[in-house]
């Protein structure tokens, strides 16, 4: 009898751990895969055919729809190049140059990954209608006020998400996109 309770119990743990690691990983994010470059965070193989189970889980519930392995990366940042969130009540700088792509956009997303409602009606930028500087580099302000140049109109919300997606990049494996220039995001000021 004490064996068969011992068995019920290790079961009933395991069941239990099982269950919330794998609540975890879907609920917290893509916990596999990731490649961090500075402020930068992609998961290349999310819509490949070798994407781990919690991201397909994740995608999943989501109804997110990841680019395909041969059509480009997406880069998301939450926070600054510091390391602070990104907040709705601070005005960011995004400048330097992306890495080799047909196109590219930057987009701004809520933190629960809708798009911003704002006065303005842009929620992103794209590489061909972007104002360079003679060197080829760029600079978006990202902020709720209106800006000269490229600026970004984000809503008055605590926090906030960029999205960078890559289309048709040649970068294909983590250990290219390690050694790529990304924009940097800095916080100009808050208030």
């Amino acid at each position: 009898m004490r064996l068969l309770i011992d068995i019920a119990i290790a079961i009933l743990v395991a069941t239990s751990i099982g269950f919330s690691t794998a609540w975890f990983a879907v609920e917290r994010g893509r916990l596999f895969g990731a490649v961090v470059v500075g402020a930068w965070t992609t998961w290349p193989d999310a819509g490949g055919p070798d994407a781990d189970p919690y991201s397909v889980a994740l995608l999943a519930r989501s109804g997110e729809v990841p680019l395909g392995a041969g059509e480009g990366l997406a880069f998301k940042a939450v926070a600054d190049s510091e390391g602070d969130l990104l907040s709705g009540n601070c005005v960011y700088s995004v400048a330097g140059q992306t890495p080799s792509a047909r196109l590219w956009t930057l987009t701004a997303y809520d933190r629960d990954g809708h798009l911003m409602v704002n006065a303005a009606r842009r929620s992103g930028f794209h590489s061909r209608e972007i104002l360079r500087r003679p060197d080829g580099r760029f600079e978006i302000v990202v902020s709720q006020n209106v800006g000269p140049g490229n600026w970004l109109p984000i809503a008055q919300v605590e926090n906030f998400q960029l999205i960078l997606r890559l289309y048709d990049t040649p970068l294909t494996t983590a250990s290219e996109i390690v050694d790529v220039d990304m924009p940097h995001i800095e916080r100009v000021r808050c208030g």
